[in-house]
């Protein structure tokens, strides 16, 4: 609350206007050739400043660039958030990862059972919801406590990543699942687009065919997760819209 000159107080509002940025270059740039007569004025006559919204000012590594999620954090703590991703990192870096808690259980568990693992998530280096290091990390856990059957639900992005970067994304997960498995390496069972399985409206027509894949092979089937992939590029469909899928291999 802000304070008027009789002592009572007042209400203090925060505005976001997403998309709204600072750029001295006019090439391009909506808004510095766009007519905006009341920011202009509210920069005229008032004290102001410019924020950074990427990097180390955020939470986030330096070079990650920002994302609305995490500038309404920080704007609305008023202070530097540490981000998930940064905080997951910085435990993979200092080993605290490998005896997370949460995550040894859910090892003990499987060896204790002679089951599976099964590891869904986000296939990408976008660092809003994921990042490939991070999957890596759990992968090289499960070879460290000798887990031999693992199986990836992996959610393409093309949101915070590239729409068509999938199959790269795909070819590298493999590849250092073969480099830390050998001939238990860890194999992909599902491929959804984020928009299936990563909807955050409660639109069970969506989440419900990611779920089907997953626990009852339902859906598309594929020889392989490239495969699943590359069908959908064929149709025009990018990584996040691509169907659920079940992989055969």
């Amino acid at each position: 609350m802000n304070t008027s000159a009789t002592g009572r107080p007042r209400p203090f509002v925060l505005i976001i206007l997403d998309g709204w940025g600072i750029n001295s270059r006019k090439e391009g740039n909506a808004i510095a050739l766009a007519h905006t007569p009341n920011i202009d004025k509210l920069v005229r006559n008032w004290p102001h400043t410019a924020v950074r919204t990427s990097g180390e000012a955020v939470g986030l590594p330096e070079g990650q660039m920002g994302n609305s999620e995490v500038g309404h954090q920080n704007i609305g703590a008023g202070k530097r958030v540490l981000q998930d991703y940064t905080r997951v990192s910085e435990s993979i870096r200092d080993g605290s990862f490998y005896q997370n808690p949460a995550l040894l259980k859910a090892i003990e568990h499987v060896k204790k059972n002679s089951s599976q693992l099964h590891i869904c998530g986000l296939l990408g280096n976008g660092g809003v919801h994921a990042h490939e290091s991070h999957l890596e990390a759990l992968l090289r856990l499960a070879q460290m406590h000798d887990v031999q059957r693992v199986y990836i639900h992996a959610f393409t992005d093309g949101r915070d990543s590239s729409p068509t970067g999938g199959v790269e994304f795909m070819q590298l997960l493999q590849a250092r699942a073969s480099a830390l498995g050998g001939e238990h390496a860890a194999k992909v069972a599902t491929v959804s687009g984020r928009y299936y399985a990563m909807d955050r409206d409660n639109r069970w027509d969506r989440t419900g065919m990611t779920y089907f894949a997953m626990t009852r092979a339902e859906g598309l089937h594929a020889n392989s997760a490239i495969e699943a992939i590359q069908q959908s590029y064929e149709k025009k469909v990018t990584d996040e819209f691509i169907l659920p899928t079940v992989i055969m291999e």
